[in-house]
């Protein structure tokens, strides 16, 4: 029997729902304060203007029903509403929905927690249209987490888990200025604070690759999450994808992409010294294939899921073997 080197998030989610449960991948229709001119119009330099969406886009186009949702005499968030659903009967009336029956309903790309409080309640209960699905993950960022939004999320556990995912991806500032992220280390310090108080799980986001930033800057990193609450963890390599300025930083040689050798010692650093209680919910970075322009290794998934595996057997590593409470 392979031995389990760390917390994989497919294993947990089986303990915990007492079968195999998927993830449903929603467009809600969000925005972001990092584009829409609240803080910047720009975005963070890896994002793509789809807000990591291509694949929900891809699959919505392969899936697409006839009905017209975009009518003309529908407002705005009723469009919404019915694209949320359509997406939810989109999925359960494709093969994805035969490989499991417990599901995920996870609002992923732009900031989903974004809105009114009133707008956020009719976007959730709509995705909550079926009795399989068991939770419901929120992506958004430390900045656009108040009181307001906890006690709407908190509302829900009665009926489904509810977790919620904070971009992170560095502790360092100076490098949060440089990919423009839009808040501190210390916001995010205090949405974990109020998401604590409120007892919603919290998965963060740490990427490998980042411009200017150092291995020192990822064990640094590794630290400020390790003294935080966090229950889950997402790690990413930084890859680059058309029409962002990373690709432009790319093309004028002010960025070079690190090495697949590089990010499976790091991605296995920060395994061995991250907290042994956390669930790890990825290990890579999804790339469009169609609009990645490098590192070219990123588009090969077993790669980095099986030289990860590799690399941590032959070392005998294990996540958290070096943890330290600080």
């Amino acid at each position: 029997m392979e031995i389990e080197r760390y917390k994989h998030l497919n294993k947990y989610l089986k303990n915990k729902f007492g079968e195999r449960t998927l993830k449903i991948c929603i467009d809600g229709g969000f925005t972001c304060p990092n584009r829409d001119g609240t803080i910047s119009t720009n975005g963070c330099i890896f994002c793509s203007n789809k807000g990591s969406g291509e694949h929900i886009e891809n699959f919505m186009k392969k899936h697409s029903s006839e009905e017209n949702i975009f009518s003309s005499d529908c407002t705005i968030l009723k469009i919404q509403l019915q694209s949320i659903k359509t997406q939810i009967s989109n999925f359960f009336n494709s093969y994805k929905s035969e490989r499991a029956n417990k599901f995920i309903a996870y609002f992923q790309n732009f900031t989903n927690t974004y809105d009114s409080i009133e707008n956020l309640k009719a976007k959730y209960n709509s995705a909550l249209c079926d009795n399989r699905i068991v939770a419901l993950a929120i992506a958004t960022r430390p900045d656009c987490i108040n009181e307001d939004v906890c006690k709407l999320l908190t509302s829900y556990k009665e009926k489904v888990d509810i977790w919620v995912e904070l971009g992170l991806q560095t502790s360092n500032d100076e490098t949060g200025k440089l990919i423009n992220r839009g808040y501190s280390s210390t916001c995010f310090s205090k949405a974990v604070e109020l998401l604590n108080k409120y007892n919603i799980d919290i998965v963060t986001h740490l990427m490998i690759g980042l411009p200017n930033e150092s291995f020192e800057d990822i064990k640094n990193t590794v630290t400020f999450i390790n003294n935080h609450n966090i229950q889950g963890l997402k790690i990413h390599s930084t890859y680059i994808v058309e029409n962002t300025v990373l690709a432009e930083m790319y093309k004028k040689r002010e960025y070079t992409p690190i090495t697949l050798k590089f990010y499976l010692e790091t991605a296995s650093y920060i395994l061995t010294h991250i907290n042994p209680n956390i669930i790890i919910h990825k290990i890579s970075g999804d790339a469009p294939k169609d609009l990645l322009v490098a590192p070219e290794w990123n588009s090969h998934k077993k790669w980095i899921i099986n030289g990860l595996n590799k690399y941590l057997k032959e070392n005998n590593l294990f996540q958290g073997m070096y943890f330290q409470n600080y």
